[in-house]
């Protein structure tokens, strides 16, 4: 019997996707915060500065995803050139104008709820300096690029 290869994301009876059709957008990206998305192990401190971020750069920059601070993602690889290559944003605020971008740009977006896990082993980078570069990248992206 020929085993056939799925999309990533489909069931293994390949009738039914867990998250749509992901071979049919551009860009798919993970959620924290949809319905079925989440996040284990953050403090309420954590959870707090996660979310706000989040709800300043949908204020201002209206990018037609819910979470732009997440990292997991998947790109066409011609898409993800075209938006690399026009980026001029580092750290968290990378993330952020990809998806800026991306909607400017005219690519489709799909998103799947994600359960992100905090890490087990070390520590997040995450600290006064890294928000305020962060406000300063989004108040340049709003500014300049839109």
């Amino acid at each position: 019997m020929r085993r056939k290869k799925l999309p990533p994301g489909c069931q293994a009876s390949g009738k039914r996707p867990a998250f749509g059709r992901p071979e049919l957008y551009d860009i798919v990206t993970g959620t924290r915060y949809s319905l079925g998305g989440g996040v284990s192990g953050w403090d309420f401190k954590r959870k707090l500065i996660s979310r706000g971020a989040n709800f300043l750069a949908q204020f201002l920059l209206e990018p037609g995803v819910s979470d732009l601070t997440g990292s997991f993602r998947l790109y066409r690889k011609n898409v993800l050139k075209d938006l690399v290559n026009l980026s001029i944003s580092k750290g968290y605020v990378f993330q952020m104008e990809m998806m800026f971008r991306a909607k400017k740009m005219g690519f489709s977006v799909g998103e799947v709820p994600i359960e992100f896990v905090d890490r087990f082993y070390g520590e997040s980078k995450l600290g006064g300096q890294e928000i305020v570069e962060y406000l300063f990248g989004l108040f340049r992206l709003f500014t300049f690029v839109n």
